[in-house]
């Protein structure tokens, strides 16, 4: 997508829906024979980070899909019915290190040759921002607030309902490419969930933005307060700090890496870590982090004298001055 405000992508770029393995150099099938895929001219696959878990049944962030015509995602509740005509060419990429994902790529399936507009779902996870917002509001305050110069603010963030949930909305669009952004975010299970749409015709804009009514979201779904709770874990940011931590046990590395690994752990009612979420991790990392973190024991979160269930994110690995300065909670390699 082409914008003007920095918080949309953080270097994250498209890949196709070809199936991809897990992070590495796949120009060779794994036998050592011919390429099964050709790879393109001047691009170089190299061994990387890539997102993983502890097990293949505990919803993701990234585990969406559109089918059905419909987007749905079953770590945020969501479901999106795609515009009628609409459907997703690409695949988002996988989360970065200071966990940004791309949800769905979407735009009209036959356009003449030209494409009309397009929708892009995205979510910011709150425990690892690099931005200077501790909720969807004050996200949406950032983006406007950097909006770069060739920018031009259309609609100032307001606050509004979209499928009886609190959304905030900006628009903003570009004098020389003659584009439109209407954005939308609301926050879930302390990620901001963000849809932004692009179009030069306004008019098919806010066809789109009336369309947003037909989701469903989870009853948490709110502008300021998208905590979890309920069905879900509640989410609590540092809580793998202090006097939460009961016992702990650091991991070893058995090679040097100098990348961070945000990792988001799912505390059960005894306090030990019931699931694993690395969104950036080589496999020697997730294995290290993975053996040390079943020693660990938590205090168990109490809400109304009941024990429940928390989510919490950890940065191991190299942590950036930024996140140090404000006190994030790591475990430095």
């Amino acid at each position: 997508m082409a914008g003007g405000v920095r918080s949309f992508a953080f270097g994250q770029d498209s890949t196709s829906k070809n199936p991809v393995r897990n992070g590495g150099d796949f120009s060779t099938a794994a036998d050592g024979s011919a390429p099964i895929v050709k790879v393109p001219e001047g691009v170089i696959l190299v061994k990387g980070a890539w997102s993983s878990a502890s097990d293949s049944v505990t919803p993701l962030p990234e585990g969406g899909s559109v089918s059905g015509n419909a987007y749905q995602n079953d770590y945020f509740k969501l479901r999106y019915p795609l515009p009628a005509g609409w459907g997703q060419q690409y695949e988002g990429p996988p989360p970065s290190d200071t966990g940004r994902y791309v949800l769905a790529q979407l735009r009209p399936e036959s356009s003449g040759g030209q494409i009309k507009g397009n929708i892009l779902l995205t979510a910011q996870d709150l425990f690892f921002t690099p931005l200077p917002a501790a909720d969807a509001l004050q996200t949406l305050s950032f983006a406007k607030d950097n909006l770069e110069a060739d920018y031009k603010l259309e609609q100032p963030p307001t606050q509004t309902k979209i499928a009886g949930h609190s959304f905030g909305f900006m628009a903003y669009w570009s004098p020389v490419a003659q584009l439109h952004w209407y954005l939308v975010e609301t926050e879930i299970r302390c990620h901001t969930v963000e849809i932004v749409m692009t179009s030069r015709d306004t008019k098919l804009l806010e066809s789109l933005l009336l369309g947003l009514d037909k989701m469903s979201l989870p009853a948490e779904a709110s502008l300021t307060a998208g905590n979890g709770g309920g069905s879900v874990p509640v989410c609590v940011k540092d809580y793998a700090n202090g006097k939460n931590v009961i016992a702990k046990v650091d991991p070893v590395f058995s090679e040097a890496k100098f990348n961070p690994v945000p990792v988001r752990i799912t505390i059960d009612k005894q306090g030990r870590v019931k699931h694993i979420h690395f969104l950036s991790a080589f496999d020697s990392q997730a294995k290290a982090i993975s053996d040390a973190l079943g020693h660990w024991r938590f205090k168990p979160y109490v809400v109304g004298g009941q024990a429940v269930e928390v989510e919490t994110g950890i940065m191991f690995g190299r942590v950036g001055s930024a996140a140090a300065a404000r006190g994030r909670p790591s475990a430095v390699e």
